[in-house]
């Protein structure tokens, strides 16, 4: 994976486990950071999908938790101060929402997994994305807020409309 991706990716995922975290154990905690992993991945190279694409992101930065953070009415997060809150800096709001969107309707996830199958990325490492595609019961229950489409609404809508053009979708049959 190209190395401009991975603090993107691991911020993003960290973010969406954080506003939609899991209400069981550390095993739930685990399914559900797992689950955030595979669409924050997808999401991040079909919105990056060449590595001068990533460069350039890594060049720039994402943008960071600030829009995010407003839409989920989130107040500062307990515990994170000064050098502590750095990750906030690299989440990117349009994979966060991507993400959100894959997660929350398996259409979308199975078409833009399908569409990063062969992105540059994908050859350096390739995934099979399954927990993502094809969750099992315990994921699907690890995962309920992470999955829930009203809840993840007001993050997947920010920007479900550029996803759906990236993939090409009739937005009449994807509503």
């Amino acid at each position: 994976m190209t190395a401009g991706l991975a603090p993107v990716i691991a911020a993003t995922t960290h973010w969406l486990n954080r506003a939609y975290p899991s209400d069981g154990g550390p095993a739930q905690a685990a399914r559900v950071l797992a689950q955030a992993r595979e669409a924050a991945t997808v999401a991040a190279w079909l919105r990056y999908p060449t590595e001068v694409d990533a460069g350039l992101l890594a060049m720039l930065g994402p943008g960071g938790t600030a829009g995010l953070d407003r839409v989920v009415r989130a107040d500062e997060y307990e515990g994170d101060h000064g050098s502590e809150q750095v990750w906030r800096g690299w989440v990117d709001e349009v994979v966060a929402s991507w993400a959100a969107c894959l997660l929350s309707d398996p259409r979308l996830a199975a078409d833009a997994a399908t569409a990063v199958a062969d992105c540059e990325h994908a050859q350096d490492a390739g995934r099979d994305f399954a927990r993502l595609l094809s969750p099992d019961a315990d994921d699907r229950r690890a995962a309920a807020l992470l999955r829930h489409p009203d809840l993840v609404a007001p993050v997947a809508n920010l920007h479900r409309s550029l996803l759906i053009e990236r993939l090409r979708l009739d937005p009449v049959e994807v509503g």
